[in-house]
């Protein structure tokens, strides 16, 4: 009994159940995709015009992106208590939603609507930052597939949601209001006291390769999985019962990760604490033992102003040998007194920022503008998806609403996969796998430009897989830059260059040449329209490859630049990546 009740601890503590139950509270969390599902219903219950929807979708956009508060909350309180707050806030806001919808309150006037569609999705934020800082912390060796896995799913939730509400069968459209309102809200708070660290870094297990290979395997099943269920649904259409079927088979997919965590707790004789020698710094064990530990690092930042420049341009083993001799030096040095070493003012790069010290630093802001130029050219295209494909020729744009969130998911998964392989394998910075991925996004955005045949098919899948990777790749390499301590608040800060870039690009450039060319055509083609009432009038409509050719071609240029800024930064980050990832000498 007594070695059951240890198991049962332990398992409650292993660092596998954290990260499936942030799984779980990841695939409901970004509710935010489901708002163009939520808006129809809104806007007949309430009889709002496309601009008053415009200004809901505005405030949903910044909801998702504003989470310095979340941030700064999940640094001082348990992050039980930062859930909470945000499954509050989602049940608030998203509720009284509903209320207004179903006429069961007065309705508010449009700005009280926009600030409770503010705050229901602002409980997203919560959501986010305590899944990704509970599991970095507690997976500080493999934060790529952490952070690619788990942003995957929450880009995959809408999909997960529209199932799920799909076995309603119900002809009221305010239902799924009411759905996004409870349902986040309950999964949070089922599962807010196990989402937490759990001096996850002291429980490396040999099998922990094995154990992500099989995380891969079910989010590549999954994809497939929701990719055929969403075919059959648009092409072929699916009776009340087999739709039921196909959502339990989702349910069992989602519940499958939950056999490692069990394995490891209650079929594994590991004892975790044997793995805990394998996380020692090497630099610490050879330091002389006459030098303090703050010396040690102190020195180590030494190293960084004193070697000669030219050691940057050596082969990578002869670099480190040089590196390594200039460190002996140093440590001998300061041992014997000899040299005074220089204590610098802050953190190095791969230690502890705040956010105020990151700020400071041109690296910071190299990922913040790669990343805005980057994310937001792409969400550009999510959010005008429906507009390009029926300028294209395609009346029904949702097939590839559905293949760009698969895309999506798949390109989040397999950010996290390679850049890691590059980082572990390779000692090279992580930014290199964020360039790909802006080279294949410009790509995408020059075939949309062109509008060949197949562009619609070709295009999603770059951008989708291109956008997708940028939120994988960033967060991790925002925690290796700059530490995981303040790690919310660096990463709430950062998503903010994605609506600010998506304003740019979507509210500016994008729109505004639609509808030039959408004026010209009209000019153009019903030129008896000219004399008539605006009110009277038809919407304006362009049609043909040139309403996006200019908007696509600026985006691809955009995407240019953010490749040489994430270029610009893995040169500047070489060595950095080369303390922390680099093998040691024999």
């Amino acid at each position: 009994m007594a070695e059951v009740r240890s198991r049962v601890r332990g398992f409650l503590r292993n660092r596998w159940l954290v990260f499936v139950a942030a799984m779980w509270m990841q695939s409901v969390a970004g509710v935010g995709y489901l708002f163009g599902s939520l808006s129809p219903a809104i806007k007949s219950s309430l009889g709002y015009n496309q601009r008053q929807v415009a200004s809901l979708g505005v405030a949903k956009d910044l909801g998702d992106s504003v989470g310095f508060l979340a941030g700064t909350l999940c640094a001082v309180l348990p992050l039980w208590a930062a859930l909470l707050i945000g499954a509050a806030q989602n049940l608030v806001g998203y509720g009284w939603v509903w209320l207004a919808v179903t006429h069961r309150v007065p309705v508010p006037p449009l700005w009280a609507m926009c600030m409770l569609i503010f705050v229901g999705n602002n409980g997203e934020t919560y959501f986010n930052t305590a899944a990704l800082v509970s599991c970095v912390q507690n997976f500080p060796k493999n934060r790529g597939p952490i952070v690619g896995i788990l942003k995957g799913f929450a880009g995959l939730s809408g999909a997960i949601l529209t199932q799920v509400y799909a076995i309603m069968h119900t002809p009221d459209d305010a239902a799924l209001i009411f759905m996004v309102a409870v349902g986040p809200t309950m999964v949070v708070i089922a599962l807010m006291f196990i989402v937490r660290p759990v001096n996850g870094h002291r429980q490396v297990r040999p099998s922990d390769g094995t154990s992500f290979t099989f995380v891969y395997s079910v989010c590549l099943v999954l994809a497939a999985y929701l990719m055929g269920v969403m075919l059959l649904e648009d092409l072929v259409g699916l009776s009340h019962s087999l739709t039921i079927l196909c959502t339990i088979i989702l349910m069992v997919l989602l519940l499958v990760p939950i056999v490692i965590p069990v394995m490891l707790s209650f079929f594994s004789n590991d004892d975790e604490s044997a793995y805990t020698a394998l996380l020692t710094s090497p630099r610490r064990e050879e330091a002389s033992g006459s030098v303090s530990s703050e010396e040690q690092e102190v020195i180590l930042s030494e190293v960084d102003e004193q070697k000669p420049k030219e050691i940057d341009l050596l082969p990578a083993s002869e670099r480190q040998k040089r590196i390594a001799e200039l460190q002996a030096k140093l440590f001998q040095a300061a041992a014997v007194g000899a040299v005074r070493v220089k204590r610098r003012k802050g953190p190095r790069r791969g230690e502890d920022f705040t956010l105020l010290q990151a700020m400071i630093k041109a690296d910071f802001w190299l990922l913040f503008f790669s990343l805005l130029l980057g994310s937001g050219s792409g969400l550009t295209v999510i959010d005008n998806l429906g507009q390009m494909s029926q300028s294209l020729g395609f009346e029904d744009s949702h097939i590839f609403v559905s293949m760009i969130s698969i895309w999506n998911f798949l390109g989040r998964i397999s950010g996290g996969f390679f850049s890691e392989i590059i980082v572990k394998d390779y000692a090279y910075p992580r930014a290199i796998a964020l360039a790909t991925a802006q080279v294949f996004m410009a790509i995408g955005h020059f075939i949309f430009a062109m509008g060949w045949p197949g562009t619609m098919y070709i295009g999603t899948l770059l951008i989708g897989l291109g956008y997708g990777a940028h939120w994988a790749i960033v967060p991790a390499a925002a925690s290796e830059l700059f530490g995981v301590k303040n790690f919310g608040a660096l990463y709430n800060f950062l998503t903010v260059a994605n609506p600010a870039g998506s304003l740019v690009f979507s509210g500016i450039i994008a729109s505004g040449i639609y509808d030039y060319e959408a004026r010209k055509q009209a000019n153009h083609n019903h030129s008896t329209l000219l004399g008539m009432v605006s009110d009277v009038a038809p919407a304006l409509k362009c049609e043909g490859s040139i309403c996006f050719f200019i908007s696509s071609m600026i985006m691809s240029g955009f995407c240019i630049i953010a490749a040489a800024l994430s270029l610009i930064l893995v040169h500047r980050t070489k060595i950095v990546y080369t303390n922390l990832y680099g093998k040691p000498r024999t």
